[in-house]
C-alpha cells in the first residue's frame, strides 16, 4: 500500500506540472480573494500548485473512500505540505490549506483524533488569513462537541470571540456571526440557555444568517419550545446550502453535514409537533442523504436511524397504536452501525455517539419492559443507558418521551453534525 501511495503522489506532481488537471484561470492568479477546492473549502491566497494538489488528493481519496485511497490522499498532502517551506501569508495560507484537508480526510476516514491535532496547527499559523482560521475554529470546536471535549470546545470558542473583539473584526458581520454561533453552540451543549440565548439573539436578521448558524440557532429555538421560528431556520439552513457556491467549511461542519442536520433536525421537529408524515418523510430523506453520502454501514446512518425510532415511537403513543417491531428493527440496527459495546462490558468510556447510544437503548430497553420473557434484559439496557446518558439540559426519560400535555416543553434533539443530543 505503501508503495501505491507513494506512486500516486508522484503521479499528482507530474499531473500538475502537466497541468493535466483542469482548473478555471480565475482559481489560480494569487489576486483572486476565494479558491474553491473541491466544491467545498473556499480559502484566500493560497498558492495555486497547493490548490491543485490538494484538488487532487481529495478527489483520489473519495473516490473509493478506502483505506488505501484515504492512505494515498493523505500522502500527495503530506508532500504537498513540505513543499510550502516559506513563512509569508501566501504559503501560510497554503499550509493551513493543506491541514485542513488532511483533517477531512482523517475525519472521514474515522479518525477524529488527528483531525482535530491538524486543526490546532492551523490555529498556530499567525499569518493565515483571518477566514481560514475561521473555518479552522468551527471545525475545531465541531469535532471537540463530537468527542466530548465540552470543556476544551468552549476554551477554543471563548478563545475566539476574545480574538474578534481584540482584533477589532466585530464590524465584519459574518466574522462576527459565526464566532457567536460557536460559542452559542458550546454553551447550548453543556445546558446554559441563558448563556446560549444572550449569544444567538438578533442572528436572524442578518443576511448571513445560513447554513451552520442558522442550523445551530435553529437547534436553539428547538430546544427551547420555539417551534415555528426553529422551523423558519431550519429551512434557511437547507436552502443557503442549496444556494452555496463557494464556502469555507471543513469536518462536520461543512455543507454536506449541515444539509444532513439540518433535513434531519427538521424530521424531528415535526415528529415533535406530531405531524408524523411529514415527519416521516423528512427523516426518509435525511438517511436516504446519509447512506449515500458515508456508504450504508456507517455509525452517522445509525444516528439518523435512532432519531427515525423514535419518531415511530412518538407516533404510537400519540395514536395509541403499536409498532414495536419496526422500532426494534430500527434501534437493534443502529446499535449496530453505531458500535455500541455489550451491555455487560466494564464501565462506560466517553464514545462519540454515546448519547445518541443511550437514546436508543432507552427506546429499546422500554420495548423489551413490556415483553415479560424480555424485562430482565430492558432491565439491563435501562440501566445502561441512564448511566452513559451525560446532558446535562435535559433527562434521558424527558428526552425519549416529549411532553404530551406541555406542547412547548422540553425535547432532545440529536444534531447530527455532532452526534450529540441538545
Amino acid at each position: 500500500m505503501i508503495h501505491a501511495a507513494a506512486k500516486c503522489a508522484r503521479a499528482a506532481a507530474g499531473t500538475i506540472r502537466g497541468r493535466a488537471i483542469p482548473v478555471r484561470s480565475r482559481l489560480v492568479r494569487y489576486s483572486t480573494p476565494l479558491r474553491l477546492i473541491h466544491g467545498e473549502i473556499s480559502v484566500p491566497n493560497a498558492n495555486h500548485v497547493a490548490i491543485q494538489m490538494v484538488n487532487y488528493a481529495l478527489s483520489h481519496a473519495r473516490s473509493q473512500r478506502s483505506d488505501e485511497s484515504y492512505a494515498q490522499g493523505m500522502l500527495v498532502l503530506e508532500q504537498c505540505l513540505g513543499n510550502q517551506a516559506n513563512d509569508d501569508q501566501v504559503s501560510q495560507d497554503s499550509k493551513a490549506t493543506v491541514l485542513l484537508a488532511m483533517s477531512d480526510l482523517l475525519y472521514e476516514s474515522g479518525n477524529s483524533s488527528e483531525a482535530i491535532e491538524r486543526l490546532k496547527q492551523v490555529m498556530t499559523l499567525t499569518l493565515s488569513s483571518l477566514a481560514i482560521r475561521v473555518v479552522a475554529v468551527e471545525a475545531l470546536v465541531g469535532l471537540l462537541i463530537q468527542s466530548g471535549q465540552d470543556d476544551a470546545s468552549l476554551y477554543v470558542a471563548d478563545e475566539f470571540v476574545e480574538l474578534v473583539k481584540e482584533r477589532g473584526h466585530e464590524n465584519l458581520q459574518d466574522v462576527a456571526a459565526t464566532a457567536k454561533t460557536i460559542k452559542g453552540l458550546t454553551e447550548l451543549v453543556k445546558g446554559s440557555i441563558e448563556s446560549a440565548e444572550s449569544l444567538f439573539r438578533g442572528l436572524e436578521s442578518l443576511e448571513i444568517c445560513k447554513g451552520n448558524i442558522a442550523l445551530s440557532y435553529g437547534e436553539f429555538l428547538h430546544a427551547t419550545g420555539n417551534f415555528e421560528m426553529a422551523k423558519d431556520m431550519y429551512q434557511k439552513a437547507i436552502q443557503g446550502v442549496t444556494e452555496t457556491k463557494e464556502s469555507m467549511c471543513s469536518c462536520n461542519m461543512n455543507l454536506k453535514a449541515v444539509s444532513l442536520a439540518a433535513t434531519f433536525a427538521l424530521g424531528q421537529l415535526e415528529s415533535h409537533i406530531g405531524n408524523f408524515g411529514d415527519a416521516e418523510e423528512t427523516l426518509t430523506s435525511a438517511l436516504t442523504s446519509a447512506e449515500e453520502h458515508y456508504g450504508h454501514n456507517h455509525p452517522k446512518v445509525g444516528v439518523i436511524l435512532t432519531g427515525v425510532g423514535l419518531m415511530y415511537r412518538n407516533k404510537a403513543k400519540q395514536e395509541r397504536s403499536t409498532s414495536i417491531m419496526i422500532q426494534e428493527g430500527l434501534f437493534r440496527r443502529a446499535l449496530e452501525l453505531m458500535k455500541a459495546p455489550p451491555l455487560d462490558s466494564e464501565g462506560i468510556i466517553n464514545m462519540e455517539t454515546q448519547e445518541v447510544m443511550a437514546l436508543a437503548r432507552g427506546g429499546y430497553a422500554e420495548l423489551l419492559l413490556i415483553q415479560e420473557n424480555r424485562k430482565s434484559e430492558g432491565e439491563k439496557m435501562k440501566t445502561w443507558a441512564e448511566t452513559a446518558w451525560r446532558n446535562r439540559r435535559i433527562s434521558l426519560a424527558d428526552a425519549l418521551t416529549p411532553s404530551e400535555t406541555e406542547p412547548l416543553g422540553k425535547v432532545g434533539i440529536i444534531d447530527a453534525r455532532t452526534t450529540r443530543v441538545l
